[in-house]
């Protein structure tokens, strides 16, 4: 789904007059000490773990929010009480295009497809991922082939997409300490798209 088509179906509002960064921080204090799939850690550690990562490989800010919150689809289908009927980077990429501009929702978008690019491209690759991140790949998809490799490959976040890849791969330490979630909020409100804004004195970082 392109992100214009993302847009086109937006999902989660916040509520009237609440920051779209105060909704995000209240779902992950709400539903972020949940098991990440069958790794042992939970959704949020994986969160701060993946961007602290990214910033410490000196991430541009947008990147680095791809990578605080590249598995928010996770929250918001357990948020529904639903069964996934879609990707979660899908899901969670559509809710943040309400407020985010691609350089922080594509490589989100992209970040499942790019573990897919990886398999095929990467001699073993594969063989470093954790069972449970092979197992994922049940419903992910196999090593992308040939055409669809290129497709990625030309797509204009795809290196980015890769780069959290990584960062997603790595982010499983049961004994990591990152910074806290409130490390990231005023990098995530100098992001937010100016509409969304406006309403609202924005903190800056000093």
């Amino acid at each position: 789904m392109s992100a214009a088509a993302l847009l086109r179906t937006p999902v989660h509002a916040v509520t009237a007059g609440e920051h779209p960064v105060d909704a995000l921080l209240a779902l992950y204090a709400r539903l972020g000490a949940q098991r990440y799939g069958m790794e042992s850690i939970s959704q949020l550690a994986h969160a701060l773990q993946s961007a602290w990562l990214a910033e410490m490989a000196a991430a541009p800010d947008p990147l680095i929010a791809a990578a605080l919150l590249h598995d928010l689809g996770h929250l918001l289908q357990e948020d529904r009480h639903e069964a996934p009927r879609e990707d979660h980077a899908t899901v969670g990429a559509r809710w943040l295009a309400q407020w985010f501009g691609p350089e922080v929702v594509e490589p989100i978008r992209l970040h499942a497809e790019a573990k897919r690019y990886l398999i095929a491209t990467e001699p073993g690759y594969y063989d470093g991922l954790t069972p449970a991140s092979r197992h994922s790949l049940s419903w992910q998809g196999a090593a992308l082939a040939e055409d669809e490799r290129r497709r990625f490959a030309a797509l204009p976040y795809a290196r980015d997409a890769v780069a959290l890849r990584r960062w997603d791969d790595r982010a499983k330490d049961p004994s990591a300490q990152p910074p806290p979630l409130s490390h990231y909020r005023a990098l995530l409100e100098d992001l937010v798209n100016p509409p969304a804004a406006a309403p609202f004195a924005l903190r800056k970082r000093g």
